[in-house]
């Protein structure tokens, strides 16, 4: 597959409106390319508000021609027919998840474990995410993987996403150090004007190609 660009995430909101609103505004770029997906994540919502918001964004993504992503959860993917679903490493086998997500997205977390990340091509991961690449706001106590991770793990054959304390300062070292993606939070629904740091950071891979395997 291919997975390049800006990967989002979205924020931890309890407030429905304002959660849907910030998305929204955060793909206001994405149909002008850059981006390589949208993750649903949102650990605040109840499970009546969650399938509502996926069932939205779900919608909004394929509005925008950008693949849906659902967090940590199989039976809420299926249920609202996005493309795919991330799993960390402690959210269940990546082999039985293959199993039932024939023809879909799946994504694994490896931290900073090179040979986590082959275990999960072994079992069938489209694509694998190390990180923290540095300290995150979102996960303060995460583990942090070095920059080279991700030329060491070009022999995968599959894209790979950094994630953790990555902004519009350290995005460009990050791209040079060969990952394929980006994967932000804070950096981009804490800042003043979403959509404008949405293009700004999505605009780092309009002139740049995937990394060679």
């Amino acid at each position: 597959m291919k997975l390049h660009g800006l990967y989002v995430i979205t924020p931890d909101d309890a407030d429905g409106a304002r959660f849907l609103a910030r998305v929204s505004q955060a793909l206001e770029c994405a149909s002008a390319g850059g981006w390589a997906a949208l993750q649903y994540r949102n650990k605040l919502a109840a499970p009546a508000q969650r399938l509502a918001q996926a069932h939205a964004l779900t919608a909004l993504a394929r509005r925008h021609g950008i693949p849906i992503i659902i967090n940590d959860d199989i039976g809420l993917a299926l249920q609202v027919q996005a493309d795919g679903v991330h799993l960390g490493r402690r959210d269940g086998g990546l082999a039985e998840a293959r199993r039932r997500l024939p023809g879909r997205i799946l994504g694994a977390s490896c931290h900073d474990s090179l040979d986590a990340a082959r275990a999960a091509v072994a079992a069938g991961a489209d694509y694998v995410a190390f990180g923290a690449v540095y300290a995150s706001r979102t996960k303060p106590a995460a583990v942090r993987a070095p920059l080279a991770l991700f030329r060491d793990a070009r022999f995968l054959g599959v894209p790979l996403v950094a994630i953790g304390g990555i902004d519009e300062g350290n995005a460009d070292k990050v791209i040079g150090a060969g990952a394929d993606a980006i994967a932000v939070i804070s950096a981009l629904f804490g800042a003043p004007d979403v959509a404008a740091r949405a293009r700004a950071l999505a605009n780092l891979f309009h002139n740049t190609r995937p990394a060679a395997t």
